[in-house]
């Protein structure tokens, strides 16, 4: 891992100094060109950690980590229809262990997604006025929500059933009106954060940030565990801590640090197997809303694997131009998922239940097919559905503003 050295500390005693050696050495020739050279050799010092940050930051290879993260959580939804065990089959035994497997791999998109957001947002060369940052996040962002908010409506209207009525209309918008718009509210939520987060990556120091995501851990791993060890709970307001805010400022830091491939291979392999068997042993002895608690975002084996996986992929060295790409297909395939990844992330789940449900004529489902096919087989059928409509839609740009 890469070590910083510790932030340079301005000091004026020194910078007054400097420019009097100047002036006796010059014979006070050239007097304007060596005040200019004091005056940037002080700006330095005291901006020397930013500049050292931004000189580590390396190309980012967003489109394939967009890829990836969506790809996992069309993948994590595909595998939450069915999570049964009955020991008296073995096929549905077999079956359940693979929808843990599934699972816990799909788990990884959305961090993926949040460290990739953090890295993009937070790196100190980007300097704008704060209304100016929430204008384009509004464009991102806002109207999708509006959008996609009164497709899911009609959604729950016309294919779920659901009465409409003005208290679950207001709840819907408070809330989102399906299980997957969470996301969208906790990307506001960071969003407003970023202002000063952006602040906090310029300034801080190495153990500054070693501090915060010891906080951060302290309160992602220690909240859960007197509900697993048995009926006891932690007051609320205890290691408060916006969970997600951890994600968003590892991913900025994260992108300065290198490791070795074959160690993170093994890192995102343990965490992701520790997952799977983790999920087991807490099944039966457990249970309850703790069952699943590795697959939780923030739990040790998901932040190693998620945080793993991201350094991994940031190492990949990203081609300059298109000439330069080995596999220009490959590429272009997953530039065109990357810029469609909001719009797939909030029209997949109409996608996938209208195969499940056999609306097209015909069905993709764990009640018919064994979950290591059905899985994954209706993850790309979903995948390529969506790319099918969005990618001519965001070629209309009123339609393109809509959808993301």
């Amino acid at each position: 891992m890469r070590q910083y050295p510790s932030k340079p500390k301005f000091n004026p005693k020194f910078c007054v100094r400097y420019f009097l050696q100047l002036l006796r050495k010059t014979y006070f020739s050239s007097v304007k060109s060596q005040i200019l050279l004091a005056l940037t050799h002080c700006e330095a010092i005291n901006a020397g950690w930013t500049e050292l940050i931004q000189e580590r930051m390396r190309p980012i290879p967003v489109d394939l980590i967009r890829t990836l993260a969506i790809v996992g959580v069309i993948l994590l939804h595909s595998a939450n229809e069915i999570i049964t065990v009955q020991h008296a089959n073995p096929y549905e035994v077999a079956d359940w262990w693979m929808v843990d497997i599934y699972q816990s791999l799909g788990r990884l998109g959305v961090p993926l997604f949040v460290m990739l957001t953090g890295a993009l947002l937070l790196q100190p060369s980007k300097v704008e006025p704060v209304g100016a940052f929430f204008k384009k996040r509004w464009a991102r962002i806002g109207l999708p929500f509006l959008f996609w908010g009164a497709i899911y409506f009609a959604w729950d209207y016309f294919f779920d059933h659901l009465t409409l009525t003005s208290g679950f209309i207001f709840q819907g918008v408070l809330v989102g009106p399906y299980f997957h718009f969470w996301y969208l509210y906790m990307l506001i939520g960071l969003y407003l954060l970023t202002p000063m987060f952006r602040l906090v990556v310029a300034h801080a120091t190495p153990e500054i940030f070693k501090y915060i995501f010891a906080v951060w851990l302290l309160c992602a791993l220690f909240t859960p565990i007197p509900g697993i060890i048995g009926a006891f709970y932690n007051d609320a307001n205890l290691l408060t801590f916006p969970l997600w805010a951890g994600y968003f400022l590892l991913g900025a830091y994260l992108v300065n640090v290198k490791m070795n491939h074959k160690f993170l291979l093994g890192i995102v392999a343990a965490g992701l197997t520790l997952t799977v068997i983790g999920t087991y042993l807490l099944l039966f002895p457990v249970g309850g809303q703790h069952t699943y608690y590795f697959q939780d975002y923030f739990s040790p084996t998901m932040i190693l694997s998620s945080a793993a996986l991201f350094l991994l992929l940031t190492s990949i060295k990203v081609p300059a131009n298109q000439k330069e790409a080995s596999h220009p297909k490959i590429n272009w395939l997953l530039k065109q998922i990357s810029q469609c990844t909001l719009g797939i992330f909030l029209f997949h789940i109409i996608v996938l239940e209208t195969l499940q449900r056999g609306y097209l004529g015909f069905t993709i489902s764990g009640n018919y097919l064994n979950s290591i096919v059905e899985i994954p087989l209706i993850t790309i059928v979903t995948l390529a559905i969506c790319l099918a409509v969005l990618v001519p839609l965001k070629k209309v740009p009123i339609i393109k503003r809509l959808i993301a």
